[in-house]
């Protein structure tokens, strides 16, 4: 399974800094950080998490979320609760029932992270008010990210469609003879592009129709800004392969290497992967 970078981010709430981390498309939210305006600091959470209530609400959120929730241990925990001495802290929650809502980070950015939902229940325990600035600052945190998505999306789609002219002036040109007609014509150009679509996808437009038939658009649509970006490369590297003469079987090839090696550098490497977030 492929595991996404985590991302940092960090929103202003009532003049409190708090960190949001967003692993694998999930967002998790400091409870450490939520806590630093308040007086009694980072003890809140325990007080929190061993209220009684808060378990019952833990307890169906791991249930309606977590395949592995060890349900039976978190009934121990249920009648427990409530007596003066029980005592619940997060790591133990995470320990004795497999918890995947709330994350303990060690080290200096480290503390108690939630799970979203998870976090605007405990700022809703903390203060209405602080829950109410929470949930509105995190709202403009994903609205203003996915902006900067569709603006970096339209971008590369903009350049893949400016090079896709390139590469069929350089089709045009090299591959077409005079004489065809225009469904021949036509049928050159889907060809050639369908070269680029098994070099990156390693699938021709129909056979990504035959297996998407309920999503609309094309295969190129459904891309990725990785992806896109990519498949820009491989038309200007088609069109100067195809100028050069080379035969379809040796170009598709050079662009399947061509396309693995730049998706895994998109996907390694430390400072493209910069530039990339920088605008996600």
């Amino acid at each position: 399974m492929k595991c996404d970078m985590a991302k940092n981010n960090k929103i202003l709430v009532k003049e409190t800094s708090i960190t949001v981390i967003t692993e694998n498309k999930i967002d998790y939210i400091s409870l450490t950080d939520m806590t630093s305006g308040f007086k009694e600091g980072s003890g809140l959470i325990g007080k929190w998490i061993t209220n009684k209530n808060t378990l019952e609400y833990l307890g169906i959120w791991e249930k309606i979320n977590n395949v592995d929730f060890n349900y039976p241990e978190f009934g121990v925990i249920e009648q427990e609760a409530g007596v003066n001495r029980f005592i619940m802290s997060s790591g133990q929650w995470i320990e004795r029932t497999k918890a995947k809502g709330l994350r303990v980070k060690a080290g200096r950015y480290g503390g108690t992270f939630a799970h979203k939902d998870i976090a605007f229940h405990f700022a809703m325990w903390l203060s209405p008010e602080f829950q109410i600035y929470l949930v509105n600052e995190f709202q403009r945190l994903k609205a203003d990210e996915n902006d900067r998505l569709k603006l970096n999306w339209n971008l590369n789609r903009t350049l893949a469609k400016i090079n896709y002219r390139i590469h069929t002036d350089a089709i045009k040109e090299n591959i077409i003879p005079e004489d065809l007609n225009k469904e021949q014509v036509i049928q050159i150009y889907a060809n050639e592009a369908d070269v680029l679509n098994v070099a990156l996808f390693g699938k021709t437009a129909k056979q990504w129709r035959d297996e998407k038939s309920d999503l609309e658009g094309n295969i190129r649509d459904s891309s990725t800004i990785e992806q896109l970006l990519v498949l820009a490369n491989l038309e200007s590297l088609n069109a100067e392969f195809i100028k050069m003469g080379l035969p379809q079987s040796e170009r598709l090839v050079k662009l399947n290497q061509t396309a693995i090696s730049q998706m895994k550098s998109l996907a390694m490497n430390a400072n493209i992967k910069k530039i990339l977030d920088a605008h996600l």
